[in-house]
């Protein structure tokens, strides 16, 4: 694919985003940035968060992980649906309840101000983790397809992609972004559409659903070796709990649903995207299936990561599959960055700086602004640092790992405070949070040293665990 395609595609694209950013961004203030004025159609809401869940992150790595995983994280995608119910049935009314703008001001009520910063905190340092992550795959991707053929150097083409984040995000916030994440969500389903047809065509597959039913790589429930990580319960209860915190207990994920008019139509929200999000993730693992078929019978040598890139843009299926491929990798990627960018701005405004004690609303908005520029930097920063260092394994996996240290004792947080009525020393709440994630990482080694034992991605329910032991062990006399 030439690289002036590539660039009027995404000059096209940002034109779009820019002009629904102006449409929305219209005497916005922050409320509008924080809360979209409580104003947002819960449909829209549902649809656009498909795109910020899988992200550019899910849209190559899960297909590119169907080689050596089979279709085992279907297991941890069912487990989702245990999460979503969660949230919908206790997060959500509780949230509402208290009238909340960060997610995190509950900590406060329920423990003190340690606690709360703490919890800030460690969404913060989780949030911007992942996000920068999540944009490091697809400016990775940028690069090879066309920034290296014009010279521009790695460090260009992540701030390139941050500044677009910024443009269109800088004013209307939330409020922006439940439109946009619509229709990057749209872009995106359409590109996995366009992608699984264009394969089944060139490989004249028939009946899709029983060649994928047929297929060696299609095994999804591992119950044979409970010491494996890929045990059909350590997934399914990981899904759950990794869905309740990367979503439910996730100021990015929640700002959107506080957008929506009221209670009853965030939980409907929940419901459709609940069912939506299993029926795409599926056809994300069918895709897998198809592609390491495809790459075999062509002696295509691409693995992981570089499976769907590279079939899908230097492989035969044609100009439309690229363009589709590359938009809907565009799309995903920024669906999921702008709301990060959004909603670290909201935590760190509301939960760190205070802003919403602040009376002058003049002062409040030029300080929310800063803070906007602030993570924009922050953000590009840390895709440099992590340049170097996970070159060599699937990104997904090292999301979900990383997140069962950060996310852990926020899910011990909220589980202690929704399930106890205990009250904790808050000074040591930090402490005991700090420790947390040593305590999982050490209990992991010994495990896997003497018993073979692989938490997998249930490290987080162990991180929780210990967090709410830490929590029981000081409290309150």
């Amino acid at each position: 694919m030439k690289p002036e395609y590539i660039i009027l595609l995404i000059v096209a694209y940002f034109t779009v985003l820019i002009l629904i950013s102006y449409i929305t961004g219209k005497s916005a203030d922050n409320k509008t940035f924080f809360k979209a004025n409580n104003s947002s159609p819960w449909y829209l809401v549902a649809f656009g968060m498909i795109g910020a869940s899988l992200s550019g992150v899910t849209f190559i790595s899960v297909p590119g992980w169907v080689e050596g995983q089979n279709m085992s994280y279907f297991q941890m995608v069912l487990g989702y649906i245990v999460g979503y119910a969660v949230i919908g049935l206790v997060l959500l009314p509780l949230y509402y309840k208290l009238n909340l703008t960060s997610i995190y001001t509950y900590l406060e009520d329920r423990f003190g101000k340690s606690s709360y910063k703490t919890g800030a905190s460690f969404f913060l340092l989780s949030r911007t983790i992942g996000a920068a992550f999540r944009l490091f795959l697809v400016a990775n991707v940028l690069q090879l397809l066309l920034f290296d053929s014009y010279g521009v150097p790695f460090w260009v083409t992540v701030s390139i992609t941050i500044l677009l984040i910024w443009l269109y995000t800088f004013k209307g916030g939330i409020k922006t972004i439940v439109w946009t994440d619509t229709l990057q969500t749209l872009f995106m389903l359409i590109a996995v559409g366009v992608c699984i047809y264009t394969i089944s065509d060139e490989m004249e597959i028939g009946n899709l659903f029983a060649y994928i039913a047929d297929n060696e790589l299609s095994k999804t429930f591992f119950f044979e070796d409970v010491n494996a990580g890929n045990y059909f319960w350590k997934r399914f209860l990981a899904g759950a709990f990794i869905s309740i915190v990367m979503t439910g207990l996730d100021q990015d994920m929640m700002q959107k649903n506080l957008t929506c008019r009221n209670l009853k139509d965030a939980q409907k929200n929940m419901f459709w995207f609940t069912i939506v999000l299993v029926i795409v993730n599926f056809f994300f693992l069918a895709l897998g299936v198809l592609l390491t078929d495809y790459a075999k019978s062509n002696g295509i040598d691409a693995h992981k990561d570089e499976l769907f890139p590279i079939i899908a843009t230097k492989g035969s299926l044609g100009l439309a599959t690229a363009i589709f491929f590359l938009l809907g990798l565009i799309a995903a990627a920024y669906s999921s960055a702008d709301s990060a960018l959004t909603s670290l701005t909201t935590s760190f405004s509301i939960d760190i700086l205070e802003i919403d004690k602040e009376k002058d609303k003049a002062k409040q908005e030029k300080t929310r602004k800063k803070i906007h520029i602030l993570f924009s930097l922050i953000l590009i920063a840390t895709i440099l640092v992590f340049k170097y260092f996970i070159a060599d394994a699937s990104v997904i996996a090292k999301i979900f790992t990383f997140a069962n240290y950060t996310y852990g004792p926020l899910l011990g947080l909220y589980a202690f405070g929704l399930f106890t009525d205990i009250k904790v020393k808050d000074k040591m709440v930090p402490l005991i949070c700090l420790a947390s994630p040593f305590l999982t990482y050490l209990v992991n080694y010994l495990s896997l040293e003497y018993f073979n034992f692989d938490f997998d991605f249930s490290l987080l329910i162990l991180n929780g665990f210990i967090t709410f032991l830490g929590l029981y062990f000081f409290k309150k006399k």
